[in-house]
This record gives structure tokens, sequence and C-alpha cells, in this order.
């Protein structure tokens, strides 16, 4: 059924499958497992947002306590926050208005 989805439900349906296969059998990431997984799967929407205060409150956040878990919905905020602040959402709608 997912394959005659929108690209937009296909989009959705992919960040649960990456959530699930990162996820404990609780269905929960540990912080530490939040921050790699958002390092290696979703680097280019991170990349040079080092220097910004709400990146760096995300990223604090994950360190002061490794250990604690996040389930599915606090990880879908931490990822519309961040593609919010990121550049490449910036160069999309870029590319949107010049054509």
């Amino acid at each position: 059924a997912l394959g005659q989805g929108s690209e937009l439900e296909k989009a959705f349906a992919t960040v649960a499958l990456v959530y699930n296969n990162y996820a404990d059998p609780e269905g929960k990431l540990s912080r530490a497992e939040t921050k790699s997984l958002l390092q290696t799967q979703f680097w280019q929407f991170i990349q040079g947002q080092e220097n910004k205060p709400k990146y760096q409150e995300i990223i604090s956040d994950l360190d002061e306590q490794p250990g604690d878990k996040i389930d599915f919905e606090d990880f879908m905020m931490t990822l519309v926050i961040l593609t919010l602040m990121s550049d490449l959402l910036q160069e999309i709608k870029n590319l949107k208005t010049t054509k």
C-alpha cells in the first residue's frame, strides 16, 4: 500500500522505518542513540548549524543525560526543529522561488 502513497506519505513512512530500526524493543531511543542517528542520517540538515544557539541547546540536551529515552513523538519534534533552522531548507525554498 505504501508503494502507492504520495511522496509526503513515503517520506514520513521512511522516517518511521529508520526510527524503528534504531529503537529498542519498547520503541524508544536513548539520547545518545538519537544524537548518533541525527549525525549519521540527518547530517545534511544539521551541517553548518553547530554555532546556532537552538542547535547547541538540542545537542546539549542529548549529551546531558545520554541514557534517557525519547519516544517517536519527541524524535519527530527534534527533526522538525532541526529542519526549520537548516540552511538546506533555505536552499530548497530558494530553488522553488527561482523556477
